[in-house]
């Protein structure tokens, strides 16, 4: 998390990450402020996911509430899963080649598909589609769909988790268009921009139901 100038925001979160666990008052005492200006930075931290709390019981009194980051929360410090993916997939391929890394895919792709076809079960191709969306933007992926007058449908992702990975390793694209024609049940799945080639700001797919479906 780097910014030019360190709001109370961000020291609150700060704090949260060296401390682990803090409750309002120690964190007013350490920031210098009244708990009444810690408490309005929480609400906002905690309203958006970024802290939870949690009930801290005490040898004598009251419990009393402690406050620590989320998952969503670490997250907004530095990482670098996307260098280390990057370099372990080269390192698999350099040693193995590049049928490994698609073998890596599909086992992946697999293991989507075994996790999200019960919420495709007993659905029609249109509601298999909109599930897909929902899928797809609980990861991330920013996703609008439109039906188009000939029924088939314009699937657009405006945003990928995984896009420099996919820049250096286009199976990861192959093996994701697989995994839509698994779940929708059609082969009609063709993707026509990938925002991992730089043609567009999005990736779009055109998707047409299967006639024997």
């Amino acid at each position: 998390m780097t910014t030019k100038t360190t709001s109370t925001r961000d020291q609150i979160l700060s704090l949260l990450k060296k401390k682990k666990q803090m409750t309002v008052s120690s964190m007013a005492k350490e920031l210098a402020i009244t708990e009444m200006a810690v408490r309005r930075h929480l609400n906002t931290l905690e309203r958006d996911h970024i802290v939870e709390t949690s009930l801290l019981r005490q040898a004598m009194g009251r419990p009393t509430n402690v406050y620590q980051l989320s998952a969503e929360g670490q997250e907004l410090f530095p990482r670098n899963y996307r260098d280390l993916t990057i370099e372990l997939l080269r390192n698999i391929q350099e040693i193995e080649g590049l049928e490994k890394v698609q073998e890596l895919f599909d086992q992946r792709k697999e293991k989507m598909r075994l996790r999200y076809e019960k919420r495709m079960f007993l659905k029609d191709f249109d509601s298999r589609v909109h599930e897909l969306q929902t899928i797809q933007n609980e990861q991330g992926y920013m996703v609008e769909v439109e039906k188009n007058e000939d029924g088939t449908y314009t699937f657009k992702e405006y945003n990928c988790p995984i896009a420099e990975v996919a820049k250096e390793f286009p199976v990861v694209c192959k093996a994701e268009m697989e995994l839509f024609k698994d779940l929708l049940k059609t082969a009609h799945v063709d993707c026509q921009t990938c925002m991992a080639t730089g043609q567009e700001g999005h990736c779009c797919y055109k998707i047409k139901q299967s006639e024997t479906m």
